[in-house]
């Protein structure tokens, strides 16, 4: 066994080198195409990988739809357990076998043509020749007979994509595997831990997540007293639970999560130290219906608000910034998995200016 998994870490150096040469095998997801279809709250756009849709491209793109980033980019959803990372790579169907084919054979019959080709890359090319033509495979790595095109249409040929949106030392340090055969309906096998799974989908729903703006109301509005309890709320209409969900549909393989974010609490932090939040800890947490804060009403100029905060000390010329971010709980279900199953929370928000005047004494 030692010696099968040397042969396989050195088949992966190996990728590595001939994916930078052939520029096939480790793929990028592509631009993406958005057609708006809801309004800005939580607004719905579906998101396909474009371009050449008889391509490369044509099986491993993923499709966004719902409350997700206009343009293909992350959305503003920031993770609270910052040890929590989207998948920087995946591997995903890629191409049947006679278009797999045709691709890799023009590839690597150029490569080995060029002047000067040797050392580490050409050893990589020679052996994926062999691997794809000759059925010489290693351990559990079963290698092909002329790319094993007596099977096409029975099933495709997995790559490994990159996450656009991930830094280059991570999705660069996996998926580095040849790609392989995988038939229609089947599983990918399962020593390909990075191959695209619902939970995988969910969390890319998740990076693509677009929540709407924080902004409270605020009683008194952007102008306020020195120690003058300001009120703050949301109310439920308008701030609700969204949803964006992913989906991977080829022919033999269609799998799909829906990951959804429910706000759970409203955090205050005023913009500077001379302030006094309410409750102490600027911790606003929902209410039974669903809102956050109470609205204020006329004749509780005097009384504490249950989320709101107290100014000590006049904002002179300018403004403070007082910063409303909310809590999402995260959850997700998909395929295979119909009942929801938590993600890590997210939050979001927004910056609003506040201006504090001092109370002007009247003096007779």
């Amino acid at each position: 066994m030692p010696v099968i998994r040397a042969r396989r870490n050195s088949l992966r150096t190996s990728t590595v080198a001939l994916s930078l040469v052939l520029g096939v095998l480790i793929l990028t997801e592509p631009a993406y195409g958005v057609e708006p279809t809801g309004n800005n709250q939580g607004a719905s756009t579906e998101q396909v990988g474009g371009g050449d849709k008889s391509g490369i491209y044509a099986a491993a793109r993923i499709q966004y739809s719902g409350s997700v980033a206009k343009g293909g980019g992350a959305g503003n959803v920031t993770s609270s357990d910052v040890n929590w990372t989207p998948p920087p790579c995946w591997y995903a169907p890629y191409l049947g076998a006679k278009d797999f084919k045709k691709e890799m054979s023009k590839h690597i019959d150029s490569q080995l043509k060029a002047p000067g080709m040797g050392g580490t890359a050409g050893s990589a090319i020679g052996e994926t020749q062999r691997h794809y033509e000759d059925g010489y495979g290693w351990g559990d790595t079963p290698g092909y007979k002329d790319y094993n095109v007596k099977n096409d249409g029975r099933g495709m040929f997995w790559a490994g994509v990159e996450n656009p949106d991930e830094p280059d030392y991570l999705k660069r340090s996996s998926c580095t595997d040849l790609p392989f055969w995988v038939e229609n309906g089947d599983a990918p096998p399962p020593q390909y831990e990075e191959a695209i799974s619902p939970e995988m989908l969910a969390a890319l729903a998740y990076q693509h997540m677009q929540l709407p703006d924080t902004e409270v109301t605020l009683a008194p509005e952007a102008t306020t007293k020195v120690n003058l309890p300001t009120w703050a709320w949301l109310d439920k209409a308008v701030f609700d639970e969204v949803q964006a969900t992913a989906a991977l549909n080829v022919p033999g393989f269609n799998i799909q999560a829906t990951t959804t974010a429910k706000p759970v609490s409203l955090k205050l932090e005023p913009g500077t130290e001379d302030a006094v939040t309410y409750p102490a800890s600027g911790e606003c947490v929902m209410n039974a219906d669903d809102s956050i804060g109470e609205p204020y009403a006329k004749g509780k100029a005097d009384e504490t608000p249950p989320c709101g905060v107290r100014y000590l000390r006049s904002s002179g010329d300018g403004t403070y910034k007082l910063r409303a971010t909310v809590t999402w709980e995260i959850t997700w279900t998909g395929t295979g998995s119909p009942n929801p199953t938590r993600l890590p929370n997210g939050t979001f928000g927004n910056d609003q200016a506040v201006t504090v005047q001092e109370i002007q004494a009247v003096n007779r």
